[in-house]
């Protein structure tokens, strides 16, 4: 029986000692999942050296992989992945940001934001977005570190390398078990109601792991006080990563090359692990 090696990666676009890059590490053993540990990397340049351990594993990203095709259109930036992302790293961040700007303020209100369409299914926010959550600028970061490692991007660049990424969103899986707010920077996360929620999801994701995906999940009591007292949610967000890419592997092992993601999820824009096709859209964001 094989043992898979999971990463479950809470993204930031400027990590600091106080609000690093999270990381769940976990090993998969057949339908167990067990979730050790968590680690902080606080710059990029720890974070570079991570993608560079030797493989196999696969990890869940909590960043855009890629960007709406329209918007690719729009601006006429190239429509392969990997010269897209080399296109937006040449024009530099300023730029990047100024051409989401002028594109969002052409268009109609209430429409400003184009959506990728996994974005549509999963409820997450448009790569346009550069505040609130700054998506965009998770993009403009994470995806050309994941281009520059050589790593596996599915479905964006699959490659024969053994260190496999794919996209997660840790709040399509949150809203599976609760609808309530259980994260937020600084004090408003250590109020009594969203220490509940994580609580609750906490209490709710092995019951929920295994009549889902048929997983066993274990969670040390100690991660599991310590994703509790994170008021952030990024230990919790974390550890959601990397059921989303246990999930994914579970595809793999099942013949599926491409990790359970749709055959025709657009390269240009990528796709969020473990979303399915025919997933109704969640308009609600929790934070």
């Amino acid at each position: 029986m094989a043992t898979h090696t999971i990463y479950g990666i809470d993204f930031t676009s400027s990590p600091t000692k106080s609000k690093s890059i999270t990381v769940a590490h976990g090993r998969l053993r057949g339908r167990n999942l067990e979730l050790p540990e968590i680690e902080r990397l606080k710059t990029f340049g720890e974070f570079d050296a991570f993608l560079q351990r030797p493989g196999p594993w696969v990890g869940g990203f909590d960043f855009p992989f890629g960007l709406p095709r329209e918007l690719v259109e729009t601006l006429n930036w190239p429509c392969d992945w990997r010269a897209l992302i080399a296109h937006v790293r040449l024009i530099g961040k300023e730029e990047f940001k100024s051409a989401l700007n002028r594109v969002r303020e052409s268009r109609p209100m209430g429409a400003r934001y184009i959506e990728r369409m996994g974005d549509r299914l999963a409820g997450s926010s448009s790569p346009m977005k550069l505040v609130n959550p700054p998506v965009g600028l998770m993009f403009y970061e994470g995806a050309a570190r994941l281009c520059w490692s050589g790593v596996s991007v599915i479905p964006s660049a699959p490659s024969g390398d053994q260190r496999v990424a794919l996209e997660a969103y840790p709040g399509y899986l949150a809203r599976m078990l609760t609808r309530k707010s259980y994260k937020k920077d600084g004090k408003e996360g250590a109020i009594p109601a969203r220490v509940a929620a994580r609580h609750d999801i906490l209490s709710s994701l092995p019951l929920y792991c295994k009549s889902h995906h048929g997983i066993e999940l274990a969670l040390p009591p100690e991660l599991i006080a310590h994703c509790v007292t994170d008021g952030s949610g990024d230990a919790l967000d974390a550890v959601l990563c990397a059921i989303q890419a246990a999930v994914s592997v579970h595809a793999f092992e099942a013949g599926d090359v491409r990790y359970g993601i749709p055959a025709y999820a657009d390269p240009i824009e990528g796709w969020i692990a473990s979303v399915p096709y025919g997933e109704r859209k969640s308009s609600e964001t929790l934070t």
